[in-house]
């Protein structure tokens, strides 16, 4: 397919050993499944993701640039995976545009995203079924639509201040009416179906 869209991503070359796998494995997979070809530096970490004569997916360089993104932000290559599947997006928001440019105020930020322990980090990914990472100055999310609004909704709550408690309970009202409007549906669509 003569497909000649072309992505040139940079990734903090600390995690360019990651995005290569042991004996390139990660890079393999990620080439296998998207059917597109990864062009790494690691001295500098830029990386250039072309298509190949068996892409047949035209979002197929645009899944793998994500799928490097988020491997290049903290996820692990297994979780970054979970770009491949259908509706699955990655969203990357930049703490420093709410601080005072102080490595304290990043810090801080930071910990209360991530909790004791990675406490709070661990129950908004559960709430809300979103993958989280804390790396550097950003947040990854990972997740359907919902799942990331739901995550997002949570961080940023933490970012300007709430309680821990209070964005606990958010996002319990929030899941609890994403389940009510799914059961709706589903029933909605039972009913229609048995008429």
């Amino acid at each position: 397919m003569g497909l000649e869209t072309r992505e040139f991503i940079k990734v903090p070359k600390e995690r360019v050993a990651v995005i290569i796998g042991s004996n390139g494995q990660v890079k393999s997979m990620i080439e296998r499944e998207t059917k597109t070809k990864l062009d790494i530096n690691s001295e500098d970490g830029n990386i250039v993701i072309t298509p190949t004569e068996e892409t047949d997916d035209p979002l197929a360089v645009w899944k793998a640039r994500d799928i490097v993104r988020a491997i290049g932000r903290g996820f692990s290559p297994t979780r970054a995976l979970r770009l491949l599947d259908e509706g699955e997006l990655l969203e990357i928001v930049d703490l420093t545009l709410f601080t005072n440019k102080s490595k304290n105020s990043l810090t801080r930020i930071k910990g209360r995203i991530i909790g004791a322990g990675g406490k709070t980090r661990k129950i908004i990914e559960e709430i809300s079924g979103a993958n989280i990472s804390v790396y550097g100055h950003t947040v990854a999310i990972i997740g359907n639509v919902e799942q990331g609004r739901m995550a997002k909704e949570a961080i940023m709550m933490l970012i300007k201040g709430a309680p821990h408690s209070t964005v606990y309970s958010v996002l319990q009202k929030r899941k609890r009416a994403q389940k009510r409007k799914w059961t709706s549906w589903k029933t909605l669509g039972e009913n229609q179906i048995g008429s």
